[in-house]
Order: structure tokens, then sequence, then C-alpha cells
């Protein structure tokens, strides 16, 4: 399990809060195929910035697709925001 993988876990099924660059984010978490692929929708609460990301666990890889923004960003989402 990579690293990223561990952090999107950590965010539980459904609706939660974090924070993330001193700023509270709605999260959503979505899990799909039995847990081998999860989907995260997370809003800045009362500004403009959000992240959306798919990844896929297959038998031989985990892939994180970033939705139309830079892999970069969501990365540093991931590694970065602290549950509330």
């Amino acid at each position: 399990m990579t690293p990223l993988l561990k952090r999107i876990r950590k965010l539980p099924v459904g609706y939660c809060q974090v924070i993330y660059n001193e700023k509270r984010y709605g999260v959503t978490r979505s899990d799909f195929n039995n847990g081998n692929s999860h989907k995260v929708y997370a809003e800045e609460l009362g500004g403009n910035d959000f992240i959306s990301l798919n990844y896929y666990v297959t038998s031989s890889l985990e892939n994180l697709k970033p939705c139309e923004m830079p892999f970069d960003k969501v990365e540093d989402f991931l590694n970065g925001f602290q549950l509330t």
C-alpha cells in the first residue's frame, strides 16, 4: 500500500472536515469495487479551492488520477490535510 493510499484511507467514507493550509475543507470519500477504487472530493468551506481525485488499486499497480488539476496539487493535499 502506497503512502498516498494510506492517507486516503485515513479519511472516513462519507463526509468529514479537514484542515489544509490553515483552511477548512469539506471532504467526501466514496469507495467502489470492494474498496479497490476511491473517489475523493474536497471543497474549501467559504472559499473557491477544491480537490478532486480517483485512486485505483489493481492486482499489479496503484494509480492516482487527479480530476482536471495538477498531480502535485492533489499529492500536496493528501500529504498535508489534518482531520478535525
